[in-house]
């Protein structure tokens, strides 16, 4: 009988503020390996649920930002902890969705945790190193400080579904920025993981939130809405970034364009990510006041 017994698949959910719900439109979608295994059924997001994750993040934004920058790191380095605990859960996503090799799949659990906690570090130290104390002829304080631009808008990687993801998710939450991810198409299983990782850690709810479904529908509404304020195109189809930066312009998001061939997210990171997506405050305030 228990050769017989038919494997239960999982059906992933959504999250969005926090909490996992299904598609308003009921949809979903097989997860399959590279061999065409079927693996799991992911939620098809709508442009409903899309509007719903962006209202969660704005929702959340403003106290995540008011954060002091030594929590955010800690609330970072909390998320590290609990993906270590983990790893084999998602050693083992990887390689049955990826195809990649045992130690393959355990170097890119392995580098995400590393890359957690080397945001988490950078945190509080960002602003010291974006800001600064500017000489002006007068008797004033100048002073240069980053905020976060707001409410961004991720296309994930879609080859590098764990390492790509936190490589460009954790430089927008750091920096005090909430997120909402689109997780890759063909290879959801490690977002939708990682977003139950950010739902027992410390993390807030709507600071990130993941969804799945078809990127093609998706990334135009994530362009075009209006309360989002920057872009990161990392994980756009090939010969999409202009329509989608031109979508993106009629309100003036920052947009970020991926290289192509896309980066090797293995490699050193650095805080490129997070300055791009701050906003540089001027500050003058009279001496002696």
């Amino acid at each position: 009988m228990a050769e017989s017994r038919l494997a239960v698949r999982k059906t992933y959910k959504l999250y969005i503020g926090g909490a996992f719900p299904r598609s308003e439109s009921g949809r979903s979608y097989l997860v399959a390996g590279p061999e065409g295994h079927p693996l799991a059924n992911a939620a098809l997001a709508s442009r409903k649920d899309l509007r719903e994750a962006v209202v969660a993040a704005r929702k959340a934004q403003r106290g995540w930002a008011a954060a002091t920058a030594y929590l955010r790191g800690q609330v970072l380095y909390r998320v590290a902890e609990m993906l270590e605990g983990r790893h084999a859960q998602f050693v083992d996503a990887l390689v049955a969705g990826e195809g990649l090799t045992g130690a393959e799949a355990s170097s890119a659990v392995d580098g995400s945790v590393d890359r957690l906690v080397w945001y988490a570090g950078w945190s509080d130290k960002f602003a010291q190193v974006a800001g600064s104390s500017n000489p002006v002829a007068g008797p004033y304080f100048n002073f240069s400080i980053p905020e976060p631009t707001g409410v961004v808008g991720v296309l994930a990687p879609q080859a590098s579904s764990l390492l790509g993801l936190v490589s460009v998710v954790a430089p927008v939450i750091a920096t005090g920025n909430a997120a909402v991810v689109v997780a890759s198409e063909a290879h959801p299983v490690p977002a939708l993981e990682l977003a139950e990782v950010l739902a027992t850690s410390d993390l807030p709810g709507g600071v990130v939130n993941v969804v799945s479904g078809r990127t093609a529908e998706l990334a135009p509404v994530l362009a075009a809405h209006r309360d989002v304020d920057a872009l990161d195109l990392a994980g756009a189809a090939e010969g999409t970034e202009a329509e989608l930066e031109a979508a993106a312009a009629d309100n003036v998001k920052r947009v970020l364009r991926s290289r192509r061939p896309g980066p090797d997210w293995s490699a050193e990171p650095s805080p490129a990510r997070m300055l791009f997506f701050t906003e540089i405050k001027t500050v003058w305030h009279p001496v002696g006041v």
